[in-house]
């Protein structure tokens, strides 16, 4: 069974219109609130679901960008590794000396912008850790207010079936609930 908000949110509403024929004029309001609650679920469950996708994407490219840092220092330690070595032929003498001590140098000044590199991917995935982070937490308060909001449908239902206005109070305090969390999720 997939849950499909918008599908969810249409059935709903359709309840709520053949409840409000009914010349019951509490049926009528509580019709209503269903229909109202059930597009707060919608799109607090739509907005879940894009607060979650980009915790997905966000955390992965943080992955990629550190796979770049990771590579970079390699490449670094490399270099770092490549000059030392032309820099101890090029002490010891022989012909090739002032090769290996400008293939010495060559390398130093490979070094800088290869650790610049690291650096800034070391940051890109440290910022993207944290945005998916901010992203995740969203997405559970969205959970949430979804949650709340659609137990408030269910207790509307209640309330029009045993026709007990302390159902609709607490399905309508529900929804108010789940505003509240799903505001707070942005805040």
């Amino acid at each position: 069974m997939s849950h499909n908000p918008a599908l969810e949110a249409h059935e709903h509403t359709e309840h709520a219109h053949h409840a409000a024929h009914e010349e019951d004029p509490f049926v009528s309001r509580v019709a209503i609130t269903v229909a109202v609650l059930a597009v707060l679920a919608a799109a607090a469950t739509s907005l879940e679901t894009v607060e979650g996708g980009l915790a997905i994407t966000a955390s992965s490219e943080a992955v990629l960008a550190q796979d770049k840092a990771t590579d970079a220092w390699n490449e670094y330690q490399a270099d770092s590794l490549k000059k030392h070595l032309y820099g101890i032929a090029a002490k010891e003498g022989g012909p090739h000396a002032a090769e290996f001590a400008e293939e010495s140098k060559s390398q130093g000044e490979k070094q800088d912008p290869i650790r610049e590199r690291a650096q800034e991917k070391e940051n890109e995935s440290a910022r993207l850790v944290a945005e998916s982070g901010a992203h995740e937490r969203r997405h559970h308060w969205l959970t949430g207010a979804a949650t709340l909001v659609e137990i408030g449908i269910a207790l509307s239902t209640v309330a029009i079936i045993t026709k007990r206005r302390s159902f609709w109070a607490a399905a309508l305090g529900l929804g108010v609930v789940g505003v509240a969390l799903g505001a707070l999720a942005f805040a």
